[in-house]
């Protein structure tokens, strides 16, 4: 594991993005611990965010990227906090994302920012996949606007779990298979157990591992390696 991904673990704790407990998800089931990136809440937070995201994409897509792109809504301030950490290290990164409704005024549309172009290498900015609901609906916009390729995923937690209990692979590789782009997570849940380690109750412990049992599948994202990190846009 990398020093970034220890750093971040302990910042959404920090945060209280990550908690341990009783929630249901959205798709119905009852988990032992929940990531609710709608907690991040000031500039300084989301400039470290930004930061955790451009280390993993420096680390998962060695083949680079042309413009980042934020599914309204949370992935909006996610494609912007990351393209302002890229700017902090010397690199002109730009990003789009898209309205829920098209504008019929103005300059009307369902995309803001960085107009897409044919043969644009776009990078899609996520919190966390769960189902790939959105990423369902999001990818139809992006060809839509453009003849574009899914330069990849990234998201900042892989619960490598299954998107439904008819799949064998998590949701994050399941999107990834479908659409046939890389992935990657900052960390995956296993990664955060080991990290914090007895920072967990026992109880927290064994309730993530029946989880996991009962949901989970390996992770097929595709994980930041330890080469160099290369330039990643342009």
């Amino acid at each position: 594991m990398h020093d970034y991904q220890r750093r971040f673990i302990d910042f959404m704790l920090e945060a209280g993005v990550l908690t341990f407990g009783d929630f249901t998800t959205k798709s119905g089931r009852r988990t032992p611990y929940f990531v609710n990136t709608g907690r991040y809440r000031s500039g300084a937070q989301l400039a470290r965010l930004g930061r955790a995201y451009a280390d993993a994409i420096e680390r998962g897509f060695p083949g680079g990227f042309d413009v980042l792109f934020g599914p309204a809504y949370k992935g909006i301030p996610l494609a912007v906090a990351v393209s302002m950490a890229f700017a902090e290290r010397g690199r002109d990164v730009e990003f789009c994302f898209n309205r829920k409704e098209a504008k019929d005024h103005g300059e009307g549309g369902v995309l803001v920012g960085r107009p897409l172009k044919d043969g644009d290498r776009v990078l899609i900015v996520e919190d966390v996949t769960t189902a790939g609901t959105s990423i369902r609906e999001t990818v139809p916009i992006l060809r839509a606007a453009a003849d574009i390729r899914l330069a990849g995923l990234v998201v900042s937690v892989d619960r490598q779990e299954r998107a439904s209990d008819a799949s064998t692979l998590t949701a994050l590789a399941e999107v990834g298979a479908e659409f046939g782009m890389p992935t990657a997570a900052i960390v995956t849940i296993d990664e955060v157990v080991e990290h914090l380690g007895t920072r967990l109750t026992d109880a927290d412990r064994e309730r993530i591992a029946a989880y996991r049992a009962k949901h989970g599948a390996p992770s097929m994202a595709r994980r930041p390696t330890d080469a160099t990190p290369s330039k990643t846009a342009g």
